[in-house]
């Protein structure tokens, strides 16, 4: 009996140990790592996708890769990560759009929330809602107050229909009570152009496209959509402050792969993403692409998404915005 005893243990301890290996294994990504996101190289996703890449590399002393796939709103890379084999080895730079897309497409080919393994928020932002220096509103109440003198008079530009910039706005309205007429473009040079040549009335859009013209006065800044004044513009107020009360708006960039990782994996990632944003120089990068550090836990960063997707499909729903 002792001996059939010693050999069970025997051959328990050789499973033991031939089960370790790959849980150590599956706690890291093999080889090369992919980090995917939808955006043309250069913007403030692609800038944040390479500055995550090149921490995560030095702290897990392997190679990541950025690889820009644009289309569709970041649709198209989200669908490609959403298909890959979930060992880590592809990752997505998902932004805020992600979300939007989420409640304004009608199908996408994959599922927004269930096909991800959510890892970490990197970071997180808010809008700014801008005017030429001599339009005739000085502030946010003095431009409510004109959309509701003048219903539907008001021009006021975005990227886009559909961005998070479109839907910001359109939550605003529906929040202020008042009517404007949104005028779509097809990204934020010639909506600034227009903005700038008086064509239009107000332009909402990213703190990249803005921040610069509002200091040297080119633009007037009406708003922060956040819930709290933002360092990059510390003198403007947020929309709460100008009289729009239970409005706040920010938009984010986080890391995610597809369903299916495994979770010592998640958790490896997310723990060295919070490190890496804890670190002085990366936040001091992050700041200068316009955004605030955001780590956060994977069923923090999934929640989020969650409750924007949420959110996004309601904006639309009473604004009575087509879905495409």
């Amino acid at each position: 009996m002792s001996k059939r005893i010693t050999r069970r243990a025997a051959i328990a301890g050789l499973s033991a140990v031939t089960v370790a290996p790959a849980y150590a294994q599956s706690a890291r990504p093999e080889g090369t790592v992919t980090i995917a996101h939808g955006f043309t190289p250069g913007g403030n996703v692609d800038l944040t996708a390479r500055l995550i890449a090149e921490r995560l590399a030095a702290r897990l002393n392997q190679q990541f890769v950025v690889e820009p796939r644009p289309g569709a709103g970041g649709s198209t890379a989200a669908a490609s990560v959403a298909r890959a084999a979930p060992d880590g080895k592809t990752l997505f730079l998902a932004a805020g759009g992600h979300a939007v897309s989420a409640a304004i497409y009608k199908s996408l080919p994959y599922r927004p929330l269930e096909d991800f393994s959510w890892i970490s928020m990197l970071s997180d932002f808010p809008f700014v809602f801008v005017t030429y220096p001599d339009h005739p509103a000085k502030n946010l109440a003095e431009f409510v107050r004109s959309a509701k003198a003048e219903p539907s008079k008001l021009l006021c530009a975005t990227p886009g229909n559909g961005t998070g910039q479109h839907l910001a706005l359109e939550l605003f309205a529906a929040t202020a009570g008042i009517k404007i007429q949104h005028v779509p473009y097809r990204g934020s040079p010639q909506a600034a152009t227009d903005l700038l040549g008086k064509r239009v009335d107000a332009l909402m859009d990213n703190m990249t496209v803005v921040a610069e013209m509002v200091r040297d006065g080119r633009m007037r800044a009406l708003g922060i959509t956040g819930p709290q004044r933002f360092f990059a513009l510390p003198d403007v107020p947020t929309f709460a402050e100008g009289g729009v009360t239970d409005y706040a708006v920010t938009s984010w960039l986080g890391l995610a792969g597809p369903a299916g990782m495994p979770q010592p994996m998640v958790e490896k990632l997310n723990a060295e993403v919070a490190a890496s944003l804890a670190e002085p120089e990366t936040v001091e990068r992050i700041r200068k692409i316009g955004a605030d550090p955001r780590p956060t836990t994977p069923d923090g960063y999934r929640s989020r998404v969650a409750s924007d997707i949420a959110k996004w499909t309601k904006v639309i729903a009473d604004a009575g915005i087509e879905r495409i």
